[in-house]
């Protein structure tokens, strides 16, 4: 699916014909409105639209693709309009298109883009390019702001029980959901908000994205890890060799391997085996075994096999009071996580003086499927008309019967007050800075946003947060 022209709603291909006739520009910006997922969203993912669209010119090709498809689809189709962006503009949209710096945490009613047509024949392109546009911003914008959500819990827990909370919060929330999303377009923008907050990821369509979209080197990182296959094709007489092999594939002083051990009985597995036949094996291996319990209560089954761990291997009681394995042997828990069993979790820990440095968490399809453009009720609304004589008048829309989908009207600037980004009318600025700054016009990429910049700039946020 590569031809720009198709991909919009089919109703959008027939909106040329139905602006007023005074019409020359059309404003419209993107918000993520008053939800109740999350009061802040992360924002994340524009670039990527930017570079793999709106840098590549559309061809005759796309135009005569898209005219015959529309003449049988039904709908109107825009040739004049299209062939004007062909001739006169090489291709590319003639929009400009303001955003926040990505990364920033934006509180929800906020825009965080707003688009512009250039070129006072097409008011229409605006809102035209809203579907691309709109699903580019809010599903890695709702994965990152999950992904947020859960590093804001897991820190604080860390920040209570651990003696490096910024060295280990990076490795925390492991990304297991490649085979949970619709698409690999899915799993490579959403597994790439995942990384904007951790370095953990076993979806590697997310490492190629952030190279191509965002200048990254190898954005995340994996181990060598069981799945359950590899470990019951032993079959249960020979579990214990199965976890043996592991060991022997992959000995590394300093090196970590994840073993799933719930087969057949877990709690056979971490008492009998892990503490018992092979705990000297563990030991002269070098590698830390991460034992990955994968059924169970996903809150009380990984705290009790830490304290058959415990009880086995020993460790120590750090200077925050809480006990931290040897480091031979660490958990992981990805079945059952979500965000409310991870905050359920990480509390456990903390209660019961487990320092969270001893496991790590990992979530797939609820990560990356399980939200969707309702989670943080993103929307795309067009707010203000320039006509003929070159005033601006207002667009808005205040439903009787759904005052919560009242839009702006007017075109927004984002500025920062007592603290916190805010929106007033673009006309009401005066000498206070806009935060939304062009980052695309007129098939250039104005400005380049690095992965390593986008990190650092949600990790600040996280600390701004935490600290307050």
């Amino acid at each position: 699916m590569t031809n720009p022209l198709l991909a919009t709603d089919s109703y959008k291909q027939s909106h040329f014909k139905q602006y007023p006739p005074e019409a020359r520009i059309v404003s419209a910006y993107v918000e993520a409105r008053h939800n109740g997922f999350s009061d802040k969203v992360l924002f994340f993912g524009l670039q990527s639209y930017l570079k793999k669209t709106l840098l590549t010119p559309i061809t005759a090709a796309d135009i005569e693709q898209a005219r015959q498809i529309c003449a049988v689809h039904g709908v109107p189709f825009n040739h004049v309009g299209w062939k004007a962006i062909l001739h006169d503009h090489g291709g590319f949209f003639p929009l400009e298109i303001k955003a926040l710096p990505e990364g920033t945490l934006v509180p929800s009613g906020v825009p965080m883009v707003q688009v512009e047509n250039t070129d006072d024949r097409m008011p229409w392109l605006t809102t035209w390019v809203e579907t691309a546009l709109l699903r580019s911003v809010w599903y890695p914008s709702t994965v990152a702001t999950l992904s947020y959500k859960a590093k804001k819990a897991i820190y604080r827990g860390l920040m209570e029980t651990s003696e490096d909370p910024d060295g280990q919060i990076p490795f925390k929330l492991h990304d297991f959901g490649a085979r949970g999303v619709s698409s690999a377009e899915s799993a490579a923008l959403g597994g790439m908000a995942h990384l904007v907050n951790f370095v953990g990821t076993d979806t590697m369509e997310s490492l190629e994205a952030a190279m191509a979209f965002y200048s990254a080197d190898v954005a995340g990182l994996s181990i060598p890890a069981a799945e359950h296959s590899t470990m019951t094709s032993w079959g249960p007489e020979r579990e214990q060799e199965a976890y043996a092999n592991m060991l022997d594939q992959f000995a590394q002083k300093d090196r970590l391997v994840a073993v799933v051990s719930d087969s057949y009985d877990i709690d056979h597995a971490v008492g009998e085996i892990w503490c018992g036949t092979l705990k000297e094996k563990v030991l002269r291996s070098g590698v830390t075994v991460v034992i990955r319990p994968d059924s169970g209560n996903p809150v009380k089954t990984p705290i009790r096999v830490l304290e058959m761990l415990w009880n086995s291997y020993g460790g120590h009681e750090n200077s925050k009071g809480a006990k931290v394995l040897n480091p031979a042997v660490r958990v992981i828990q990805g079945d059952g996580m979500t965000l409310k069993t991870i905050e359920k979790l990480v509390g456990e820990l903390v209660e019961q003086k487990w320092s969270v440095d001893n496991i790590a968490f990992g979530m797939g399809g609820g990560l990356l499927q399980h939200v969707n453009r309702d989670t943080m009720r993103f929307a795309m609304k067009a707010n203000a008309m320039r006509v003929a004589d070159g005033t601006w008048r207002d667009i808005s829309k205040n439903p009787a019967t759904d005052p919560a989908k009242a839009s702006k009207a007017g075109r927004q600037a984002v500025i920062e007050a007592t603290g916190k980004l805010t929106s007033v009318r673009q006309d009401a600025l005066g000498l206070r800075q806009d935060h939304l700054q062009v980052a695309y016009r007129n098939g250039e990429l104005v400005r380049d946003q690095s992965f390593v910049d986008v990190r650092a700039r949600a990790y600040s946020e996280l600390l701004t947060e935490v600290s307050g």
